[in-house]
């Protein structure tokens, strides 16, 4: 019973401990294209350098083109079949690109062939040939720009995530079995 007692403390106080951290950012592609989206993480559960896809608690990306939306895509469409890597390096405020040693280090919802973004689907890659957007699944190549171009980002305060963008906190009981 005590032992239970003092995981249950210890327990607490890193849930305690935690702070979610939330970035936004936004993307300027090539033909009038741009992304704007953000994404949030507990750092407490960060035990590497990076922030990496599965750390993640909310994401959405919006897409546009010439200020005309074009598509988007939220955390919580993530399925089995979804393209989906991220490397963000909170040390520096910024996404990975091309030629930092990981090989596709962006993948949101789309392929290095910009083919599976989904019918009426949207998404954004990062890869050896560009950074682009696929749009019903179509790689839009107007939209493309430098593999190596970085990709900065600007911590918030708070953000306004969309309902779809955020995965329902574990549920929590004190129930003892």
């Amino acid at each position: 019973m005590m032992r239970g007692l003092v995981l249950g403390f210890v327990w607490l106080a890193g849930a305690a401990l935690a702070e979610p951290v939330t970035y936004a950012f936004e993307w300027t592609g090539g033909g009038g294209y741009s992304v704007k989206g953000a994404l949030q993480y507990d750092s407490a559960a960060i035990s590497g350098p990076f922030v990496l896809a599965q750390d993640l608690s909310c994401f959405v990306i919006e897409g546009s083109k010439e200020g005309e939306p074009v598509g988007r895509w939220a955390l919580t469409m993530l399925n089995e079949e979804t393209s989906w890597r991220l490397h963000f390096d909170p040390a520096s405020a910024s996404f990975l690109v091309d030629g930092e040693g990981i090989w596709m280090p962006q993948a949101w919802n789309m392929n290095g062939e910009g083919n599976d973004c989904g019918q009426d689907g949207f998404g954004f890659n990062i890869g050896n040939a560009a950074q682009d957007i696929c749009v019903d699944n179509r790689l839009i190549f107007e939209s493309q720009v430098a593999p190596g171009e970085p990709f900065p980002a600007i911590r918030v305060e708070g953000f306004d995530f969309p309902g779809d963008a955020c995965n329902a906190p574990p549920m929590l009981s004190l129930l003892t079995r």
